[in-house]
């Protein structure tokens, strides 16, 4: 059996829901899949004197998962004052409109389709509710909607599907692109390295206590599938489906579609810089 500390970003182990951090509380949502892991994770963050917490990513449309959270907050002594988004996929913000109005809250995203009030996010945001401060960090390249939030008083960021607890993400094109997900990595070890950012709070997975380490695995997992794809294409596999078939042939094939979307912005790239 491996040891957790020896894989990327040293995995926790144990239960996914509960408090992960001194201002941050999982609530795993009840839809484990080949693609959304063990589920997805609705983050509960608040400072611990406050009455006030901010809720991240309420997840699909379960009303049993909704009521959950609240339930959670509340038994904690905290009402849910605000609602945010890392990104729209259904499986992070399917439920986000029945959440508003089961709580009252606003909700705010990148992506003004997935908003509930005035205000959206932006780059250089910070998000102040309770005494808590969460930093808007733009990380598109999974989706062209895609943010962190950095949580500096825990050392710690949230990813959504930016980083995962465990695995690797993709990029679904056409909608995300290779670039802006290297760039949004190269963001995220500028967090670690110079902000000391050291737990990833992922949207599906366990927790991360090796920011960078994470962040590192991912970018070398990157470069050597995008030379393994650009090796492909040289030796004749020409389709996106021929490239998945041959690159990625140890990977069981229910997930061969979803690879075929990051072959897809892996060969985007490729062609955008000169090399196929």
């Amino acid at each position: 059996m491996t040891d957790a500390a020896a894989l990327p970003g040293q995995p926790r182990g144990g239960t996914l829901s509960g408090p992960a951090t001194p201002r941050a509380v999982n609530v795993l949502a009840p839809n484990a899949s080949a693609m959304t892991l063990d589920g997805t994770n609705t983050w509960i963050v608040s400072e611990p004197d406050s009455e006030l917490a901010v809720v991240i990513d309420p997840g699909p449309l379960d009303d049993v998962h909704l009521r959950a959270v609240v339930d959670t907050a509340e038994k904690s002594g905290k009402r849910v004052a605000l609602t945010l988004l890392t990104h729209g996929h259904p499986d992070h913000a399917e439920g986000a409109a029945s959440f508003a109005e089961l709580t009252g809250t606003k909700v705010r995203a990148l992506d003004p389709a997935l908003r509930f009030g005035d205000e959206g996010l932006a780059h250089g945001d910070v998000v102040s509710v309770g005494g808590l401060e969460l930093r808007v960090v733009p990380t598109p390249g999974h989706t062209a909607d895609s943010l962190c939030f950095h949580l500096p008083a825990d050392r710690a960021v949230l990813t959504g599907d930016t980083i995962l607890g465990r695995g690797t993400t993709l990029v679904a094109h056409p909608d995300g692109r290779l670039g802006d997900y290297l760039d949004s990595l190269r963001r995220l070890r500028s967090l670690a390295v110079d902000d000391g950012v050291r737990t990833v709070l992922p949207g599906h997975g366990p927790v991360l206590d090796d920011a960078q380490g994470a962040v590192e695995f991912y970018l070398a997992h990157r470069a050597h599938r995008l030379a393994q794809v650009e090796t492909a294409v040289e030796n004749g596999y020409v389709s996106p489906h021929q490239v998945v078939a041959h690159v990625y042939a140890d990977v069981d094939r229910s997930l061969w579609p979803a690879a075929e979307l990051s072959v897809r912005a892996q060969m985007d790239y490729l062609r955008e810089h000169g090399l196929i």
